[in-house]
């Protein structure tokens, strides 16, 4: 049984010219040729073609894919074996693409449910959007960046509000602290840094200490935080930066 290069190109879903450029390139050369000098393909040329669909389905360069196929020292089973671990592979890196999309699918439906009346009710002139796409472009794939949207859809006004209100007290806390010149590394400056992690995570996202850490790095480094904390009292960005490293030293040496 042999087929015409139009009814393998049929099978396969590629162009007749992919097919003339196989056997140009002597990746895929035809079995037979019919009396008038045209190409006929057997069903072992069709084996390969699949292998070579496979392999290219998968990225690898024709070059590559000539010398996978033409390697004396493999044996079909050993085609299959490579081919079930690389798409076990590619299965598996599809799965956290789709997860990925997913979250983010669903934190774009959700976010803070308030009129703008509202909004500027509980927060003033500070848009709580202001940073949305670029915390969206930064950390848009994670857990913790979906959970934030998961929850922060489900508050009313009044929870913000009740939110907003810790969120001043605490800086109110930490700017007399730092004023009073309490160091980083006491109690009550680490006790006031454990509770800003609380916040976060009681709120937002459970935060590890570790994560926390880098948090307090980003406080200083990035200057739209340090402005935010700053403006609370002078040099509080970098005391609570300092404050969060001691703490979390504190809960995990």
């Amino acid at each position: 049984m042999s087929y015409s290069v139009g009814q393998v190109a049929g099978f396969a879903g590629v162009t007749v010219r992919t097919l003339h450029h196989y056997d140009d390139i002597g990746l895929l050369a035809p079995s037979e040729r019919s009396h008038a000098g045209h190409r006929r393909y057997s069903d072992g040329d069709l084996d390969r073609l699949q292998q070579i669909l496979f392999y290219r389905e998968l990225g690898f360069p024709l070059d590559e894919v000539a010398a996978l196929l033409d390697d004396p020292d493999a044996d079909p089973r050993a085609h299959l074996r490579r081919q079930h671990e690389l798409l076990t592979a590619r299965i598996e890196k599809l799965q956290k693409m789709a997860t990925a999309v997913e979250q983010a699918m669903e934190a774009r439906k959700m976010g803070i449910n308030l009129t703008p009346e509202e909004r500027f009710e509980v927060f003033g002139d500070k848009d709580p959007d202001q940073y949305a796409e670029e915390a969206e472009q930064r950390w848009g794939n994670t857990e913790a960046y979906a959970e934030s949207q998961r929850r922060a859809a489900t508050y009313t006004k009044e929870d913000w509000k009740r939110i907003q209100a810790e969120v001043d007290d605490w800086g109110r806390r930490y700017a007399a602290l730092v004023a009073a010149g309490e160091q980083p590394s006491g109690e009550a400056a680490m006790d006031l840094a454990e509770e800003h992690r609380g916040h976060i995570s009681r709120y937002y996202f459970e935060v590890p200490y570790e994560m926390h850490q880098c948090f307090g790095e980003m406080y200083v480094s990035d200057e739209r935080f340090k402005a935010f904390y700053d403006s609370m009292g002078p040099g509080l960005a970098e005391h609570l930066r300092d404050a969060i490293l001691a703490n979390a030293d504190r809960h995990t040496s």
